[in-house]
Formats: C-alpha cells, sequence, structure tokens
C-alpha cells in the first residue's frame, strides 16, 4: 500500500483502536508484580503508542504531503533520475527521464483528486488544473508539477497568444499538493482573473526539492542535484515547447513560500534572463548548510566563493544589482525573518525594484500565506508583460 494511500490509513487507525481494546481488556490480568506483569503492561503501552502515533503520522502527512513515498520517507535514494522506473502503455511511452519522448509527460493524479475547490466546467469556461511530469533536458531530473491553465487559453480570441508563466515553488519539504489545497493557488488565481484583478497567466506549480529526502535549496551542488539548473533552464525550455507561454524573460516569474520563496528569489537575482519577477512570501536571504541539505556547495577551493553567491545580502554589495523586480512578503510580528527582509529591502538599489507585504502579525504558516497570497499574484501580475503573439516568434 502506498504511504499515502486511504487504505493504509484505515488500517493503522484500526490497528491503533485495536490496540486500545486489547490494552482495555487485557491491563487487568496484568496486574500481578512479576517479571510477565510488567514486560504486559510495557508491551500493550508501546504497542499502542506506536499504532496511535502511527496513523496520526499518516493522516498528517495524507494532508500535508510531506512525503509521497515510502522511499522518500526512508531516504533510500538522493537523485531522483536513479530511481525513477518506466511509466505508459505497454512501455510504448518510454522510461520517464527520457527527454526524447517529451519534456511534458503524461502523469497520474499525484494527489490532485484531492484537491478541494478547483474550477469546474468547460475550460474556455473554467479553465483547467492538469498534473504532468516535467523531464529536465539537461538534468534527467523528473519532477510532478501540477499546471493551472486560465480559460482563456482554451479560447478562440486568444489562439494567438502567448500567456505569462508564473513558476510556484512550496517549501521543504511540501510538495505541488500543499501548493494546490493549503495555499489554493489555483482557485486564487481563479477568483482573480475572473474578477480582472489578474491578467490571464499559466501557473506552474512545483516542490523545489528534486532529491527527496535531500533539501537541495535550488542549488547546484556539486557532484550531487543540479536544482538550479533544473528551474532555470530544463523547466522553463519544457514548458515553452509544450505550452503556448512566453518566450522573454518579462513574461515569467517565480513565487514561493518559506524554502520556495528562498529559491524565488536566488532564482531571479542569479537568472534575470530566466525570470524577471519573484514573489517571496517568508523568504530566507541566503542559502547555509544544514542536516537536511547536507553540503551544498562541495569540498573544492571555490566552496566560499559559491556560498557567498548564494547570500543575497553579499550579492547587493559586492555584484552588479540585476534589473528585476521583487516582493517579499513578511509580518513584524510572529515571523522570525522581519529584520533580514528589512535588512534586505533597504539594501536594494536601481535597477532592480522592490516592494513588500508586511503583515501586523502573522506566523510561518498557510494561513498567513493565504492572506498575502492574492496581493502577491496582482503584484506579479502587474510585473509580467501580455500578451505576446505567437506569430513571427519562436
Amino acid at each position: 500500500m502506498g504511504l499515502t494511500s486511504g487504505s493504509l490509513l484505515c488500517v493503522t487507525a484500526a490497528v491503533a483502536v485495536a490496540c486500545v481494546g486489547l490494552t482495555l481488556w487485557l491491563w487487568p490480568r496484568f496486574a500481578g508484580r512479576g517479571p510477565r506483569a510488567l514486560l504486559g503492561r510495557l508491551g500493550t503501552i508501546v504497542a499502542t503508542q506506536l499504532t496511535i502515533v502511527a496513523a496520526l503520522g499518516l493522516a498528517v502527512n495524507a494532508n500535508f504531503q510531506f512525503y509521497t513515498s515510502w522511499h522518500e520517507l526512508l531516504g533510500l535514494y538522493d537523485d531522483a533520475p536513479g530511481a525513477v522506473g518506466k511509466w505508459g502503455d505497454g512501455g510504448t511511452a518510454g522510461p520517464v527521464g527520457d527527454p526524447s519522448k517529451g519534456l511534458v509527460q503524461p502523469s497520474g493524479p499525484e494527489g490532485l483528486d484531492r484537491v478541494h475547490g478547483l474550477p469546474k466546467g468547460p475550460p474556455e469556461l473554467a479553465g483547467r488544473v492538469e498534473a504532468v511530469r516535467i523531464v529536465g533536458k539537461r538534468t534527467r531530473v523528473v519532477d510532478t508539477a501540477y499546471v493551472s491553465l486560465p480559460p482563456q487559453y482554451f479560447q478562440p480570441q486568444y489562439a494567438r497568444q502567448r500567456f505569462p508563466v508564473v513558476v510556484a515553488l512550496s517549501g521543504y519539504p511540501g510538495g505541488t499538493f500543499l501548493l494546490a489545497q493549503h495555499l489554493r493557488i489555483p482557485q486564487t488565481a481563479a477568483g482573480l482573473i475572473r474578477s480582472g484583478r489578474m491578467q490571464p497567466t499559466v501557473i506552474v506549480m512545483l516542490r523545489p526539492t528534486i532529491a527527496p529526502p535531500r533539501d537541495t535549496q535550488c542549488v547546484d551542488v556539486p557532484g550531487g542535484p543540479q536544482a538550479e539548473t533544473f528551474f532555470t533552464r530544463d523547466v522553463p525550455d519544457a514548458l515553452k515547447a509544450h505550452y503556448r507561454v512566453g518566450h522573454d524573460p518579462g513574461g515569467w516569474g517565480v513565487l514561493g513560500y518559506s524554502s520556495g520563496g528562498s529559491c524565488a528569489l536566488q532564482l531571479a537575482l542569479r537568472h534575470p534572463r530566466t525570470y524577471t519577477a519573484a514573489a517571496a512570501l517568508s523568504p530566507e536571504f541566503r542559502v547555509a548548510n544544514d542536516p537536511t541539505t547536507g553540503n551544498l556547495f562541495g569540498d573544492g577551493k571555490d566552496r566560499i566563493r559559491r556560498r557567498q553567491e548564494h547570500d543575497l545580502m553579499w550579492r547587493l554589495r559586492h555584484l552588479p544589482v540585476p534589473r528585476v523586480n521583487v516582493l517579499v512578503g513578511t509580518s513584524r510580528s510572529g515571523e522570525k525573518n522581519y529584520p533580514a527582509a528589512a535588512s534586505f529591502l533597504d539594501a536594494i538599489r536601481p535597477p532592480m525594484k522592490a516592494e513588500a507585504i508586511v503583515l501586523d502579525h502573522g506566523s510561518h504558516n498557510f494561513a498567513t500565506w493565504r492572506r498575502e497570497l492574492p496581493a502577491a499574484l496582482r503584484w506579479m501580475s502587474r510585473s509580467l508583460t501580455f500578451p505576446e503573439d505567437v506569430v513571427g516568434t519562436s
């Protein structure tokens, strides 16, 4: 049974209830003072506690999709392409991870069927959200994505237009399910587009953890996962080849929360020819090694330089400022990143531009990010160019 399957959760919950019942029934039999009674009481307590904790853990993981498979939970692989099997009807589709079979490939629901509140109806009226797998042409990384296509994408009057793109990144160790179910990106964007407060935009929801369970922080790790290359070269190439989206950097933005917000800033500042706008909700402003990341910068002579270049404050002080727009979401009370956010915003100078969403109070959670999301999407809409005519463009 899959780690997030409902049947596994039901079986585990049933076992937990049975253990509670057995504990109540057997407890009088273990009322003595001998070793048998002592071990009996200890065994029933341990079994009951373990099954209850397991059931609660499975329920939380199924809801938040921290880990989507046993391999991710147990950490049995580090490099995503090496752990991917074959898919397709009778093998005709070829192995996932093979760019020759398409850079955007069909996928199962990947949890999308459990997301509440997605727009329903004909795509030309309600739009469509689809689950796909994006294959890295250079990295061979395979990452699941939800792609939200606005109603205009399917309407005849827009058939000659390319649409702006927002790449939305979850935090660690979250996934695409959290972006749709708990942050409610496609639902929020649909309402804004319907009311005319956001231009029609293709939104691609991804997790930044391309080699689970390792937190790669959108960094090209020496000798390891090439996350930065995947998000700045492979993902744009795949989307441009499959969808009717803009080819000019002015039509591309990246948005994220928590470590996904940190990635958004890193990607835009380091690659302004790919992303010209970044919206970061509760981000950090530098990349550092920790137990979840491992050694991100390698052991070579250039490790110090690599670490410095992933420190955004260091970049603003020592490197040319890119021509990008950034938005930072934070809270004066409840968010520990407020002083760092203020310092980052104060350090920005032309041609870079910055704005902020500053709440009086907001913790590091989805309730806060949902409050910030509508303003962030409207800001992103103002920052990206639209439309781009497909005629005469490559």
